[in-house]
């Protein structure tokens, strides 16, 4: 794979940006990056340089708390990138999040020098940045909502259905430590309450895989 895009790819994998100028601007300067499972695209305290449009595979991003425990927030696609880091690297601010890969996943890496002239001069570019900033703060509403008024078990399903609807098959492929880390729990609770959706039907489990079986 070559290390940049054509105009004609960067219509092809973001239909979203229509500008003729602006398919041309992201195809000269974005830089194609691949991410192995598990490599991480950014960490917390880092720097940010770059603002990552996704192209294929899915990314988590978490958030570390002040006892040093990590939660999960949400996931990016394809098609989708991470407005964290737009306001990072607008602000010159340190991360605040971390986004791994959760399967090999192939980014095109935006630099930070053009991101703030593109919302004054491309509306399409605007809207895009404006669109995923509601939606990741209705996401990440969802998830403090969840820690603070849901049952264990409720946030559970909601975020084995989330992982599960990045896959075709519908199944995640996860230890129960893995987890019980996301959603900040115990390993124990997480098993015991795995073990309660699959008896009511909900789920199906494997070693290290749990397959959805209904969404209710």
């Amino acid at each position: 794979m070559n290390d940049r895009l054509s105009s004609q790819e960067v219509r092809r994998y973001f239909p979203v940006f229509v500008e003729p100028e602006l398919q041309e601007a992201i195809a000269e300067l974005g830089q194609l990056h691949t991410i192995a499972a598990g490599g991480m695209l950014m960490d917390y305290g880092n720097f940010v340089r770059m603002m990552p449009l996704i192209m294929s595979g899915t990314v988590k991003v978490s958030r570390l708390g002040e006892d040093g425990s990590e939660l999960f927030l949400y996931f990016l696609r394809p098609g989708e990138s991470c407005v964290m880091t737009f306001t990072c690297c607008m602000a010159d601010k340190r991360s605040q999040i971390r986004a791994v890969a959760e399967e090999d996943t192939t980014i095109l890496a935006l630099p930070k020098q053009t991101l703030d002239e593109w919302m004054m001069r491309y509306k399409s570019w605007k809207n895009f940045v404006m669109t995923a900033y509601d939606q990741r703060m209705n996401e990440m509403v969802q998830t403090i909502d969840q820690v603070a008024f849901h049952q264990l078990d409720e946030r559970l399903y909601d975020y084995v259905v989330k992982r599960a609807s990045l896959r075709p098959d519908a199944t995640i492929q996860a230890t129960h430590q893995e987890i019980a880390d996301d959603l900040n729990v115990s390993r124990e609770a997480i098993s015991r309450l795995l073990k309660t959706l699959e008896k009511r039907g909900s789920i199906e489990l494997g070693r290290n895989r749990i397959r959805l079986l209904d969404e209710r």
